[in-house]
């Protein structure tokens, strides 16, 4: 069976590009190797300057004008006029994200587990499938990614717990002493909240992070007690997302935050620009061309701050500094 475009991976930046493309009329097969779409371990923290007030209001789950930004010896609260951060539910955006792409008239097909990629062809445990053009939306271990022969050496990892409980304030801690180049958060949701750890696995090992997250949940009187861990790695190693006829979205390119682990918008932003690209092969991809730039620089802070932990203390210091003061905008930390 022919396609005009497959799309491997259900996730944000693959679920765009299959709506953007069918909604003009082009064939559509999204394989997804799991059963539910949506499932995902992601804290749910969506910019409003990147993709919150481009969803339904009701896909929401909680709004947060202010953002609490802690260190080892002060704090920065942050306001806006709008949400600067909103919460989702990351599987309920996903049913929602497929539910726009099939009725666009894409053909999404969940349980799909695909075992070879040819020049011409997909092929899953099923069936094969021809296509014209490909993108890999499969995220961090992206099958694509490694049949484009592209490695990954930028790795970040990340823990979470989902605490009961109804949480004021979003908050964001730097503590090298626990967390190096990292951070860890609390954000709330409706009757819960996502906490977690996050930092760029050179820097630190998911054994001394998940320990480190322990003691700083401890520190803050946070009982975790029957509780199950949730972990994920981050790809921040960009290195391209078009090659010929074959592109890569979000994850499997690379182009989520190294600095802050962010992955929804920069996918979702790369799916789109794909169909553009897909549709049109001067299409216009000025918007990523911006975001990669953002991302470029995240790493490179990231280098710098990952080389000393002196360093490291002294830099994310002086961000919080900048930020209580209002030398920066939290726009620095966002991909949007």
């Amino acid at each position: 069976m022919h396609f005009h475009t497959i799309i491997i991976g259900a996730g944000p930046g693959g679920l765009t590009c299959a709506a953007a493309l069918a909604r003009q009329g082009v064939s559509v097969l999204v394989l997804e190797r799991n059963t539910f779409i949506g499932a995902k371990v992601c804290a749910g923290g969506i910019t409003w300057s990147g993709l919150a007030r481009h969803i339904p209001e009701h896909m929401i789950e909680r709004h947060f004008p202010e953002q609490h930004v802690h260190s080892a010896i002060q704090k920065a609260i942050l306001t806006s006029a709008h949400p600067i951060i909103s919460t989702v539910n990351r599987e309920k955006l996903g049913h929602w994200m497929a539910e726009e792409a099939a009725h666009a008239g894409a053909d999404i097909r969940t349980g799909e587990h695909v075992v070879k990629i040819t020049d011409q062809s997909v092929s899953t445990t099923s069936q094969s499938f021809s296509y014209d053009f490909l993108v890999g939306a499969d995220g961090s271990n992206s099958l694509v990614r490694r049949y484009l022969k592209l490695p990954v050496e930028n790795i970040g990892i990340g823990f979470q717990y989902h605490v009961p409980g109804r949480f004021p304030k979003m908050i964001w801690h730097l503590d090298p002493e626990l967390f190096n180049t990292g951070y860890s958060w609390i954000f709330p949701h409706k009757e819960r909240a996502s906490v977690g750890a996050y930092c760029c696995r050179k820097d630190l090992s998911a054994t001394a992070l998940k320990e480190n997250l322990h003691r700083w949940m401890e520190k803050h009187g946070m009982n975790r007690t029957g509780l199950k861990a949730e972990a994920a790695t981050i790809n921040f190693d960009y290195r391209g997302y078009a090659f010929g006829n074959r592109f890569l979205t979000g994850d499997a390119a690379g182009l989520a935050s190294g600095l802050t682990g962010e992955g929804i918008y920069p996918a979702v932003l790369s799916g789109d620009t794909i169909a553009g690209r897909i549709l049109d092969p001067k299409y216009n991809d000025s918007k990523l061309s911006a975001l990669i730039k953002k991302q470029q620089d995240h790493s490179r802070l990231l280098r710098l701050t990952g080389s000393n932990k002196l360093i490291c203390r002294m830099v994310l210091e002086s961000l919080v500094a900048a930020l209580r003061l209002r030398l920066v905008s939290f726009s620095l930390l966002e991909m949007g």
